[in-house]
């Protein structure tokens, strides 16, 4: 499955020019396109590094911007007229006019957005914004029910970009609601190691976790019955938190925790704060669940 972002040759969206062409390459063109220039000379060091990044950000955009760089040095009267006081300098220009633009090397990040902004002011749709609304798709997918087309989908946009962190836990999740726990955690091992870390990367993993435990969980009812004639029966009620997540009572789990962690706070190493941390990071931040529980939680830590 591919995404449709458009095609273009490269040699179509990225092309050196002089100063004579300057006119025709830039001023003219960006009556139908937006032009970036980078401004450049062989001397500079940091330029290296800038315009590899910028070209593969251009190249992402699918033809909804293109790029051209210009020598500084041999192009001292246009430098002259745009002021350009240091290199690299990058501008874009959309109907013969500059509208966006930035001096110095930036991180990855910052050169897509500032691409993302170019592609927006010729009204084109950026290609950051097409992979969000393809992500917000394979969300609706998943929570549907359709974890294979939701997983072809995050496959797709991690065609289109190695490091989205939400589509490598979007196509873990989508493993795990179609019960293939080994290939969920291939696919998380298998994440870039710039977004090893990401929020989206450590929910999954916490979520692996919690599909593992949910294959040897107890019934409920018998759990329920063993806390009952024995509150202190602390095992038991470990397990029975365990048995309601599985059960999906998420929130009845995270009580039996919290009341384990009130009783002793040290059983097992500190297993009922362990697993309440694992069932919060598998869910959303801002979560009801664990807002509550993480204030109960810190009430009794710090009583």
């Amino acid at each position: 499955m591919e995404l449709n972002l458009g095609t273009a040759p490269d040699a179509d969206l990225i092309k050196d020019t002089t100063e004579q062409a300057f006119m025709a390459d830039v001023i003219e063109a960006s009556q139908t396109v937006p032009i970036i220039v980078d401004f450049w000379a062989p001397w500079c060091g940091p330029c290296k590094t800038l315009g590899p990044m910028l070209e593969d950000a251009v190249r992402a955009a699918k033809g909804a911007v293109k790029m051209v760089k210009l020598n500084v040095d041999e192009a001292q009267m246009i430098a002259g007229q745009l002021r350009i006081q240091s290199i690299p300098t990058v501008y874009a220009f959309f109907k013969g006019q500059p509208v966006d633009g930035f001096q110095g090397a930036l991180p990855a990040s910052e050169i897509k957005a500032f691409v993302d902004r170019v592609v927006k002011s010729g009204g084109g749709e950026a290609p950051g914004d097409q992979l969000a609304e393809a992500g917000e798709a394979a969300e609706a997918m998943l929570a549907e029910g359709a974890a294979v087309d939701a997983a072809q989908t995050f496959a797709a946009i991690l065609g289109e970009d190695p490091n989205h962190a939400g589509a490598y836990g979007g196509l873990v999740r989508a493993h795990i609601a179609m019960d293939d726990l080994d290939k969920a955690e291939a696919i998380l091992n298998g994440a870039p190691a710039e977004i090893s870390k990401a929020p989206e990367l450590e929910a999954a993993h916490a979520q692996i976790e919690l599909a593992r435990q949910a294959a040897g969980a107890g019934p409920v009812g018998e759990l329920k019955a063993a806390v009952e004639a024995d509150p202190g029966n602390l095992q038991a009620r470990f397990d029975l938190a365990q048995a309601l997540h599985a059960a999906g009572q998420v929130e009845e789990a995270v009580k039996e925790l919290l009341e384990l962690f009130r009783r002793d706070r040290e059983w097992n190493d500190g297993a009922a704060k362990a697993q309440l941390f694992t069932i919060f990071d598998a869910l959303k931040p801002n979560d009801p669940i664990v807002l509550h529980g993480r204030r109960k939680l810190s009430s009794m830590i710090f009583a």
